[in-house]
């Protein structure tokens, strides 16, 4: 078991590692260049999961349907339901969604990220959590997204809301098709921290004047490796560390409620759902497509 936990080290470490390289860094000078704000995307940027509303565009496309969805989102699910989220799990999870992927054309993907972005992901942006990104570009400070989402979809939400770019989840792809296997993990957990300070050794950055915004115990590890912690409509485990460390609190949803539209399982599954589906979708446009 711990050889199994010391290779999810490994894998994280190069995930962020993956990430970080794999980040386009703009030529324009900023009037602070050693500071950044790092922002999670799913609930802390926009409502719900990114890379499940992009399946729902798909879906809404006729590339996939509601069964294939559900029969993938019970098995990876159950595990999450259950509380059990250990190494081996996330490994047989994010080895099942891999495989609906390989073959597919990177182009393709981007494409439809930003056709989908613009017709279903925009609006459900947090208009105030977007005025913090904005303040932080305004201040002359690089802004990036750190998510669990493919590097190439948070791309394109950054380049749509006007951000420095992001950190993502690295796929493996050769001569720009996708072989079905990442680089390293999915950029969850430790891992966003691992990008975080890779980037920050790239750019030279330094992390004590840096800022991040997060929504939950999963973004800890990136909260706690920056000067100036946010928690932005955060979970009961992230609302009482915030509390205890003083850390600012903002909460854009009503009532307090999680905003979980057309979620239908944890936001970590969910991003696996998405990816899966997405996959199919793809797999079969292209497979059907006269011509």
């Amino acid at each position: 078991m711990r050889r199994l936990f010391r290779r999810h080290d490994d894998a994280a470490r190069l995930a962020g590692e993956a990430s970080a390289a794999a980040a386009v860094i703009p030529p324009i000078a900023e009037p602070d260049p050693s500071a950044a704000a790092f922002f999670d995307v799913d609930n802390t940027m926009m409502r719900g999961a990114s890379i499940y509303h992009f399946a729902r565009g798909l879906s809404a496309r006729g590339l996939f349907t509601t069964k294939d969805l559900v029969r993938f989102a019970i098995g990876q699910a159950a595990f999450r339901i259950r509380g059990s989220e250990n190494p081996e799990h996330i490994q047989i999870a994010r080895d099942s969604a891999l495989g609906f992927v390989a073959g597919q054309k990177v182009t393709d993907i981007v494409a439809l990220g930003e056709e989908i972005f613009d017709e279903s992901m925009a609006d459900r942006i947090w208009p105030g959590t977007r005025a913090l990104a904005q303040a932080h570009l305004d201040a002359g400070q690089r802004v990036w997204l750190v998510t669990a989402t493919p590097v190439e979809l948070a791309r394109v939400i950054a380049q749509r809301l006007g951000l420095t770019g992001a950190l993502g989840t690295v796929a493996e792809s050769v001569d720009g098709v996708y072989t079905g296997r990442l680089v390293g993990d999915m950029l969850h957990g430790p891992a966003k921290a691992e990008a975080i300070r890779a980037l920050a050794r790239r750019e030279g950055l330094d992390l004590a004047r840096c800022s991040a915004y997060g929504d939950s115990e999963n973004d800890l590890h990136m909260l706690r490796l920056v000067g100036h912690p946010h928690a932005i409509n955060p979970d009961a485990a992230l609302r009482e560390e915030a509390k205890e460390n003083n850390w600012p609190i903002r909460d854009f949803r009503t009532g307090r409620k999680a905003t979980m539209i057309g979620l239908p399982v944890a936001a970590g599954a969910g991003a696996l759902v998405g990816g899966v589906a997405a996959g199919i979708a793809l797999r079969r446009h292209y497979r059907y497509r006269p011509g």
